[in-house]
C-alpha cells in the first residue's frame, strides 16, 4: 500500500482533480501525464481521462464506486458519450440537481453512499441506482458537503475534525467502519478535497503534516 504527499498544478487540493475506486482512477484529461502515472502507481489502478464541462475538476464534479460514476449536470453530452464509449462495465449517470458539485456532496464505497441532506428523494434514488448501493443522508447540519469534508473507501473512513460524537456514531453504524477524525493540508477540514484514496493507497496534499498523515493512514487502514 502506498501513501504519498503530492501537488497537482501546484495545488495541494488533490481531491479536486480526481476520484478513485478500487478499479479505476478518473482524472482530468488535461492533468500532466507524469502526475497521472504517480497517482496510478500510488492507487494501483489504471486511469481514465475525463472532463466535465471541459473542466479538469473531476473530483468536484463526479463521484464513483466500482458499480458506477455520477456526473454533474454541468457535463456536456459529448463528454458523457465519450465515457460510455469506453465500455468500462459500470453505470454512467447524470443527476439533475442544483447541488451539481456532486463530488463535494457525495461520498461512496461499494456498499453505501452518504450524501448532502439537501438532496431530494428522487435524487437520492438516482444516486443509489447509479452506484448500486444504499444511500444515507448525512447527519451533519454544519458540514453538509460530505464529499468535500470526509473520505470513504472500502477499507476505512475519515471524518473532519469538527464532526460530533453523534455524527460519528451514526456514520459508524451505517458504514460498519470506525471513522477517524482528522484534518489535512495543515489544519484544513476539507479532507475530501485534500486527497484521493482507495483501498490500495492515497495521494494526499503536500501541505499535510506528519501527524495528519498518520491519522489518515490509520482511518483508511493503509498502515500495513
Amino acid at each position: 500500500m502506498s501513501t504519498i504527499l503530492y501537488t497537482i498544478r501546484n495545488s495541494s487540493h488533490i481531491g479536486a482533480f480526481a476520484t478513485a475506486t478500487d478499479n479505476l482512477l478518473f482524472i482530468g484529461s488535461g492533468i500532466l501525464e507524469k502526475d497521472k502515472k504517480v497517482m496510478e502507481e500510488a492507487l494501483s489502478v489504471p486511469h481514465v481521462d475525463l472532463t466535465i464541462s471541459y473542466s479538469d475538476l473531476v473530483g468536484i464534479f463526479s463521484r464513483a464506486n466500482s458499480n458506477g460514476i455520477i456526473l454533474s449536470n454541468l457535463v456536456e453530452k459529448e463528454e458523457v458519450e465519450r465515457l460510455k464509449s469506453l465500455r468500462l462495465g459500470i453505470n454512467v449517470g447524470v443527476i439533475g440537481s442544483e447541488l451539481n458539485a456532486v463530488g463535494n456532496n457525495i461520498i461512496a464505497n461499494d456498499k453505501i453512499a452518504i450524501v448532502n441532506p439537501e438532496y431530494g428523494h428522487e435524487e437520492v434514488k438516482q444516486i443509489g441506482d447509479i452506484l448500486g448501493v444504499e444511500v444515507l443522508k448525512g447527519p451533519s447540519m454544519k458540514y453538509k458537503t460530505v464529499g468535500a469534508s470526509n473520505i470513504l473507501t472500502n477499507r476505512g473512513m475519515l471524518m473532519n475534525n469538527r464532526s460530533t460524537e453523534s455524527e460519528e456514531e451514526i456514520i459508524s453504524r451505517a458504514t460498519k467502519l470506525k471513522p477517524v477524525l482528522t484534518t489535512a493540508n495543515t489544519g484544513l477540514l476539507y479532507i475530501g478535497l485534500s486527497a484521493v484514496a482507495n483501498s490500495n493507497g492515497a495521494v494526499v496534499g503536500k501541505e499535510t503534516t506528519g501527524f495528519e498523515l498518520q491519522r489518515l493512514m490509520e482511518g483508511l487502514d493503509l498502515s500495513s
